[in-house]
């Protein structure tokens, strides 16, 4: 479990086969393997740990959820280490299971922030509310407004120069994880729902 509150922007050292290699001396010291850790919003597995570097496995179901793909050596990303009992949740609970990706449509300064605009598919819109959680790229940000086909989020400086979110450009893909919440609200919820349009479709 994770926060969504990013504690070192890491670099590729290395993608090769599923082994992706990180220099990240903020977040090893007292990391061990086996540990989780999330990556770009991303939980993965601690595989090896060197000073000041981590590796972890991705196989192709994370890949194909995620934009872990486009990494090459020199690409930065956020990381976070799991919650430690006791830890503040500065965030919001984030599970680090990618729902899906979205993709910047718009970056705009609004007065000291920066307002970024997302398209995201249905399968993602469908969670998200305005001024409700949203993970992007594993922080944790809220939702200023949405539409049919998209969403937007404000970034304040401290977050836009802490983060990876200030590379993000239009066409930028980025990783997104709902508020669980939801996602346990509507299946909770759809077996009434269901049965009440078909008691309606009966009368």
């Amino acid at each position: 479990m994770f926060t969504g509150i990013v504690e070192e922007v890491g670099e590729v050292i290395s993608f090769e086969g599923m082994k992706l290699t990180i220099h990240a001396p903020e977040v090893t010291p007292g990391l061990r393997e086996s540990e989780s850790i999330c990556v770009a919003g991303a939980c993965l597995t601690v595989t090896a740990r060197e000073e000041g570097e981590l590796s972890v496995e991705v196989i192709p179901e994370t890949l194909s959820r995620t934009n872990l793909s486009d990494l090459k050596p020199g690409g930065r990303v956020n990381l976070e280490r799991s919650l430690a009992e006791g830890g503040r949740i500065g965030g919001h609970m984030v599970q680090g299971h990618v729902d899906g990706v979205a993709e910047v449509s718009a970056v705009e300064k609004d007065g000291d922030s920066i307002v970024i605009r997302f398209l995201g598919e249905e399968s993602i819109m469908r969670y998200i509310v305005p001024k409700g959680f949203i993970t992007i790229d594993g922080t944790s940000l809220t939702v200023v407004d949405r539409d049919d086909e998209g969403f937007s989020v404000a970034i304040i400086p401290y977050t836009y120069e802490h983060t990876t979110i200030a590379e993000r450009t239009t066409g930028s893909r980025v990783n997104i994880e709902v508020d669980v919440t939801a996602k346990y609200v509507e299946q909770m919820a759809r077996p009434y729902l269901e049965k009440l349009l078909a008691d309606h479709a009966r009368s």
